[in-house]
Formats: structure tokens, C-alpha cells, sequence
């Protein structure tokens, strides 16, 4: 039984959390003396009335239930998205219609970063902020919150947590949810701090530093420039932001555990390992390519490969050059690093990494059953044994994840657009990377399509970010309550 009063009094707490990002947007716009002043007050005004209004109409509650931890997570992200599409809307300029406003609004909370945008820059400061905070909050945020509000009750998992297989979540729910809160803050607010300071020794602005920053610890992709980093025209930016968005992909339990010289560390770990390993080659099959057929010289084309890679294998999607023209080949790969994406536990996407690790580990398994029926033999990562509902979740979400996203593409070749952006742009939604290919490549947007698709699109990054499967047991746990 899900009590309605606990639900809307927890969602009030997440709009309080927004307002106090729109009041800071508001703060630099008024600093800057800008048009978006009014519409980003406006915006603060109405989250932090809608925020305050469950706390004091609504008394205490008790503790929150399971299923009342999972509609606040779930809700709490349509809710948040519409909130942050207010200053969006109410500004107007090319945020001309809802549709544009929620894409993009829902774009920067589940940290997929792609725009509608034809002209970021002509952005005020105020909005450009709003924009890159909707990525922090979404890259982490949200999950600290659900993790406070939800019980510390043996057997309760959170939904954000069920598919780990690294120690940080072998941990009991009570040191879970002190723990991770711990470790995660830690991780995630080191990192944009460490990266704003490295950016800004190099000669980035100190707005554009910390901008960039949020949406790259965040995964997201959101720039301040109509070029993204290539506007830079900076080796070393782009060295310093490969570094963070890599970083950024690995299960942030394993960065806190390599700081503090734990021995489940990246070095220690095997899918880290082999997660490394990947990217590397990819890295280095792309470059070949490149340089085989004479599109860019071999330092060139390592410096291009390698970023593209990067930024789409950790979902963040950030550019440096239009990979609209690359060879079918290396298209196809950097397809594959946008279904693949990071590891859990981080602020990535996708199907992560360790998933698609775990299934091939129980295909060899299957495989050897075949070959030996009587044998016994046990799934392990990092010499952890991986139990068969674990090994039978990851196979459904597989399932469901592909089915999603060839659904998706189905979707919009229906409504006119070509098979290549259809169908990588239903990747880069799903996978919250952000660019395709085809029409929504790595210099393009999603602008040209009609309003019909950016709100498939904008469905499909949600289900992307709440990992399908949460999204799914939310409505089935609300229909069987209609027909009990």
C-alpha cells in the first residue's frame, strides 16, 4: 500500500532541492544583468512554494515503505523534469514549445546532454548554469536523496543499487546507506573540484570551468559552446577532460577504494581492468582506420579517436570534431561503446560494462554445462560468488534494453526520420550519451525533429536513467493495486 501524503511529501523535498539551483541561476543573471532574471525567479519562486506546501500541510509519516521509496524515485524524476523546464519555457527564445523545453530539461537531469540548441551561446550566463546544474543534480543528486529517504531495513534495496555486483553494494542496507552516501559525495564532489581548478590553471574561465565540470563528472556532455570542446582548440583541455570522463565512468566505490589505498581498488579489479582494456582498443582500432584511409594524420587521429571514445563510452558526448563522416567502421564501434558505457556505480549509462562482462561469463558457463551436465560451476567477479536471480536480472535487463531501444527506432522511422538517426538516436537516448549519428551527430542536435520524437526521445532517456527495469515494476506495482 503506497500512502499518497508520504510520497508527495519526499517529491517536496526534491522540488526545495532544484530551487535552490534556480536561485543561484537567478543570483548570476542578476549579477550579469541579464533577460533570464525574471523567468529563473519566476521558476524559484513556484519549485520552492511546491516544495514547502507537503512539509507543512503533511506531519510525520513514519518510515517510508519499499514501495513508496521506489514511486519517489520514479515520480521524483518526471517532477523534476518538469520543474526544470519552467525558466526553459517562461524564457522562450528557442525553448518556442513544451517539446523543446522538457527535451531538454530531461536531457540535463538523466545526464544524456543531447540539445535542441542551434545557438548554446546565445544563452544568458543565468541559463547556461541552470543547464549545467540540471546535469549535477541528476549525475547524483537525486540518487543521494532516494538513498536518505528509503528505510534501513534488512532485505530493502534500493532500485538504484540492485544491479551492482562490485563490494559497495555486497554492503548491508544500514551501512549502505550511510556508507555510500559518504563515499559517492566524496567521490563525485572531489572530482568537479579538482577538474575546476586544473581547467582554470589552464586558462578556461572560471564559469565555463565549473560548467564543464558538472557536466563531465556528470557524465552529461552539456558545453557552454556552440563547438563543445573543440572550441577550446586546447590539447591539454582535452587531455584534462578525457582524464575526468573516464574517471568518471568507473564504479565510484573502486575511486574512493583507490584513494584510500583499499585493496578492492581499479587496479585490483577485473572488469576495471578489462573495462580499460576496451577503450583501449577501440582507441586504437578507430586511429588505424583514420590513418589508413588518409582522413587525418596518425597524431590526429589518436587525439580524435581517443576523445570520441572517451566521451562516448562514459556517455558524456562531448565533441571535438563531427564524427558524421568517419568510416562505417569505426561507426559501428563507437555505436557499440554507446550501448556498452561505463561501469556501475558510476554516473554513466548504457548497459554498463560489468552487465555485458557478467553475461559472457554465464554464456561460458552455460557452455560448459552443455559440455559437463552433471558439473557444478559458479559465476564469480573479483572471486565473488554471483547468485542466479543476479545472473537471470542482468539477462532480462539485456533483453529489455535492446528491445527498448529497436522499439524506439521503430518509433521514429514512422514518423519520416532515416534509419541511421533513427536508430542511433534511439542508442544515445536509451544510453543517456547524448550524440549519434546520421542526423544528430556529434556537432548536430535534435532540433530538426518533430515534437512527436523529442517526446519518444525524452520517455526513452528516462527509462534509460531509471534503468528500465524500475520504471516498469513502478507500473506493474500501481496496475495490481487498481485490480486488487
Amino acid at each position: 500500500m503506497i500512502r499518497t501524503k508520504v510520497v508527495v511529501k519526499y517529491l517536496g523535498f526534491i522540488l526545495l532541492f532544484n530551487s535552490l539551483f534556480l536561485f543561484i541561476s537567478a543570483a548570476i543573471s542578476l549579477f550579469n544583468n541579464e533577460t533570464s532574471l525574471i523567468p529563473l525567479t519566476i521558476s524559484t519562486i513556484i519549485c520552492a512554494v511546491a516544495g514547502i506546501l507537503p512539509r507543512l500541510f503533511i506531519g510525520k509519516t513514519g518510515e517510508v515503505q519499499f514501495h513508496e521509496g521506489l514511486a519517489i524515485s520514479v515520480i521524483g524524476w518526471f517532477v523534476t523534469c518538469i520543474a526544470g523546464m519552467l525558466p526553459y519555457l517562461i524564457w522562450g527564445g528557442e525553448f518556442d514549445t513544451i517539446a523543446n523545453a522538457f527535451f531538454e530539461s530531461v536531457s540535463g537531469f538523466t545526464t544524456t546532454g543531447a540539445s535542441i540548441l542551434n545557438d548554446i551561446e546565445a544563452l544568458p550566463k543565468g541559463l547556461l548554469f541552470w543547464r549545467s546544474s540540471t546535469s549535477f543534480i541528476g549525475g547524483v543528486g537525486i540518487v543521494l536523496f532516494v538513498l536518505l529517504v528509503l528505510p534501513e531495513k534488512k532485505g530493502v534495496m534500493t532500485s538504484f543499487y540492485r544491479s551492482e555486483v562490485s563490494d559497495l553494494s555486497k554492503m548491508s542496507f544500514l551501512t549502505r546507506s550511510r556508507q555510500i552516501i559518504r563515499i559517492i559525495a566524496t567521490v563525485y564532489f572531489s572530482l568537479i573540484i579538482v577538474e575546476t581548478t586544473l581547467l582554470t590553471l589552464l586558462g578556461v574561465s572560471f564559469f565555463d570551468a565549473v560548467c564543464h565540470s558538472f557536466t563531465t563528472v556528470a557524465t552529461s556532455g552539456f558545453s557552454t559552446k556552440n563547438l563543445s570542446i573543440a572550441a577550446f582548440d586546447s590539447i591539454w583541455v582535452e587531455i584534462i577532460i578525457m582524464f575526468f570522463m573516464f574517471i568518471s565512468s568507473i564504479h565510484f566505490g573502486l575511486i574512493y577504494a583507490t584513494i584510500t589505498r583499499k585493496k578492492n581498488n581499479i587496479f585490483s579489479s577485473r572488469p576495471a581492468r578489462l573495462y580499460l582494456l576496451v577503450m583501449l582498443t577501440g582507441i586504437i582500432l578507430i586511429t588505424l582506420q583514420l590513418t589508413g584511409e588518409n582522413i587525418y594524420g596518425f597524431w590526429e587521429s589518436l587525439r580524435y579517436a581517443a576523445f570520441q571514445v572517451i566521451s562516448l563510452g562514459s556517455t558524456t558526448g562531448y565533441a571535438t570534431v563531427d564524427t558524421a563522416n568517419w568510416p562505417v567502421f569505426s561507426i559501428i564501434l563507437l555505436l557499440y561503446f554507446s550501448i556498452q558505457c561505463g561501469m556501475v556505480g558510476s554516473t554513466a549509462g548504457g548497459i554498463k560494462f560489468d552487465r555485458i562482462y557478467l553475461f559472457f561469463i554465464s554464456v561460458k558457463k552455460q557452455l560448459k554445462l552443455i559440455l559437463h551436465p552433471e558439473g557444478v560451476f559458479a559465476v564469480k567477479i573479483n572471486k565473488q560468488m554471483i547468485d542466479q536471480n543476479l545472473q537471470l536480472q542482468i539477462m532480462v535487463f539485456i533483453i529489455l534494453y535492446i528491445l527498448t531501444f529497436s522499439l524506439t527506432a521503430l518509433l521514429l522511422s514512422v514518423m519520416g526520420i532515416d534509419l541511421l538517426t533513427a536508430f542511433s538516436a534511439s542508442i544515445a537516448t536509451i544510453g543517456n550519451v547524448g550524440p549519434g549519428f546520421g542526423g544528430v551527430s556529434s556537432l548536430s542536435n535534435y532540433s530538426h525533429l518533430p515534437d512527436a520524437a523529442k517526446y519518444v526521445l525524452s520517455f526513452n532517456m528516462l527509462l534509460g536513467r531509471l534503468e528500465i527495469m524500475n520504471v516498469f515494476a513502478l507500473f506493474m506495482m500501481l496496475s495490481l493495486k487498481r485490480k486488487g
